[in-house]
């Protein structure tokens, strides 16, 4: 149920448009065509734009999402969305936190600090409105207009895999036409036509527990900014309910229905909005308040077993569903996004052959199905599927207050970025290799402040839609086999490499004033990590000769015949 108010976001409602057509079918063959236009499909096409590929977006709808649906967005997202051009008015409009606090019935149990230290350029999460954030992905789409074409109220009606491409049949206003495409990435979300229409189901379960969202317009003024979560609150005998500070004078709240409720009867306006009234005077706040946004929510921890199929690739919630406690949804389908666009984008420039994209989907269910043990301990905390584990549950909050020990079995594990330890891509290093700390292969570049051309910045300003060579030393000058090496292997290939220098020097990439980042990485001078185009170290060597990047490349890029 919707119960939006206008103004308090101004929802922008857009045309469809028809392309040329001969005979009912578009007279253009698309090298990239994305179904859906939500956040996962946008930041599809931002990232191939990035790379210099060209796609076309079909959103069914007229404009982005109503309500804030995803609710708080982790550094790794916040990262890629630095990359996708949208960040300065994210970070401009979001609120900022790193606490959460969990309360059995009217006591706190629980204080979840998120990591966070002076290294980071971002914090560990932001709060803010899922419909703001594509609004601004969609401003970025329209900047980036030579590359992407957003197409509103265009609906993938049918499809029909081709030797070498996809054929989709598109519904409009106006009239219905088929296009043909080199690759159809399905970002259509949760009911996905795509996944429909090609017959493939998810594998999984579906957890215990329906939820009530309502977003409401109050003066938050001097609330702090974090998560909270009650077990059992006075408001709510037996239940469980979630509150989020949001941008702009809004709450939200998630509360948990009883298994004998009757989801009718409860989603009526007049008996959510008397909870959160209950709610809010538990809490002592008696301000008056406005509805925004109501839904209805049930957890599941599903996925596709392959993201590729043929000709047509899956992801975000049209490849797997994941609960939302921990934030893992839309977090996890931007990751996927950032994934997919770099792979994709070399396969379709010639660069790399096509199995490069069997990696995209045997590190992206890996992470979903991470992502699902971590959110399915949550979600079963949070509504137990029997009355033993709810006995078993109730007991553990309990005796949070006496032994801090049982503190940490409420830890909500927020998500943060899956390290893909296991990825085919990741080097090994040779047997005199032995870090003592650092990235591993696999693992997200970690952050370091540094002096960039005599400026503060961070070790990740040095990244880019490319392959991104670290080369620790002394003097920040990068020697002359290295230099040859770079040189001719980035004529093939979108690779740049950086020197880091201890001391300051006109010849480095970058100065590591501190120190920090020379002792954060056990790097010496000759120390080398690659850098993957979506931020992933991909293998790191002591003293390496330059025959290691070729090798490396040479295992990503590969170009054996492509079988569908």
């Amino acid at each position: 149920m919707e119960l939006t108010f206008e103004e308090y976001f101004p929802y922008t409602h857009y045309a469809a448009a028809v392309p040329e057509l001969s005979k009912g079918r578009e007279t253009k063959r698309h090298r990239v065509v994305i179904a859906g236009g939500g956040p996962t499909g946008l930041a599809l096409a931002l990232g191939l734009a990035n790379h210099g590929v060209a796609s076309v977006v079909l959103e069914s709808d007229d404009t982005v999402c109503s309500g804030s649906r995803a609710g708080a967005f982790t550094r790794r997202t916040l990262e890629i969305l630095e990359q996708l051009g949208v960040i300065d008015e994210v970070m401009r409009t979001g609120h900022s936190w790193s606490t959460g606090w969990t309360y059995f019935r009217d006591r706190e149990v629980f204080r979840l600090q998120m990591p966070h230290d002076d290294s980071q350029k971002y914090p560990p999460a932001i709060s803010h409105l899922q419909n703001y954030i594509e609004q601004c992905l969609v401003h970025a789409a329209e900047r980036r207009s030579d590359l992407i074409d957003l197409r509103w109220q265009s609906r993938v009606h049918q499809m029909e895999q081709l030797e070498s491409g996809v054929r989709v049949t598109v519904q409009t206003p106006q009239e219905s036409y088929t296009l043909e495409t080199d690759w159809l990435v399905a970002c259509d979300g949760g009911r996905s036509t795509v996944r429909e229409l090609m017959e493939l189901r998810m594998q999984g379960q579906r957890h215990e527990g329906r939820y009530v969202i309502i977003d409401i317009r109050i003066d938050t003024e001097g609330l702090p900014v974090g998560r909270r979560c009650w077990f059992d609150p006075p408001s709510k005998p037996g239940g469980t309910l979630l509150m989020y500070k949001k941008p702009g004078g809004m709450l939200r709240f998630d509360y948990q229905l009883r298994d004998e409720d009757d989801e009718a009867e409860e989603m009526k306006p007049e008996r959510v909005f008397a909870q959160v009234d209950r709610h809010l005077q538990m809490m002592g706040i008696h301000k008056k308040w406005k509805p925004v946004w109501m839904s209805l929510y049930r957890a599941s921890a599903l996925t596709l077993e392959r993201y590729r199929h043929g000709r047509v690739l899956f992801a975000g919630d049209a490849a797997h569903l994941v609960p939302i406690f921990g934030v893992r949804g839309m977090n996890s389908a931007i990751d996927d996004a950032h994934n997919l666009a770099w792979k994709l984008a070399y396969v379709v420039r010639g660069l790399a052959g096509a199995p490069l994209l069997e990696t995209y989907s045997q590190e992206r269910v890996y992470a979903a199905r991470e992502n699902h043990r971590f959110a399915s301990k949550s979600a079963e905390f949070m509504a137990p599927p029997t009355p033993a584990a709810r006995l078993m549950r109730d007991a553990v909050l309990s005796l949070c207050t006496s032994d801090p020990w049982f503190s940490s079995l409420v830890n909500p594990r927020q998500h943060s970025a899956i390290p893909l330890v296991s990825s085919p891509l990741n080097m090994p290093g040779d047997v005199s290799d032995v870090f003592h700390c650092g990235p591993r292969p696999g693992d997200i570049l970690a952050e370091c402040p540094l002096e960039l051309k005599g400026q503060p910045g961070h070790l990740s300003d040095l990244l880019g839609p490319r392959f991104t060579l670290l080369h620790f030393s002394v003097s920040g000058v990068l020697p002359v086999e290295w230099k040859d090496t770079t040189a001719t292997l980035s004529s093939r290939v979108p690779l740049q490499a950086h020197t880091i220098a201890r001391a300051k020097s006109e010849h480095a990439s970058a100065v590591d004033v501190s120190g920090r980042l020379f002792t954060m990485y056990d790097a010496a001078p000759g120390t080398i990590y690659l850098v993957r185009p979506d931020g992933h170290i991909m293998g790191r060597w002591k003293h390496p000769s330059p025959s290691v990047l070729e090798e490396a490349l040479a295992r990503a890029l590969q170009t054996e015949t492509e079988t569908l």
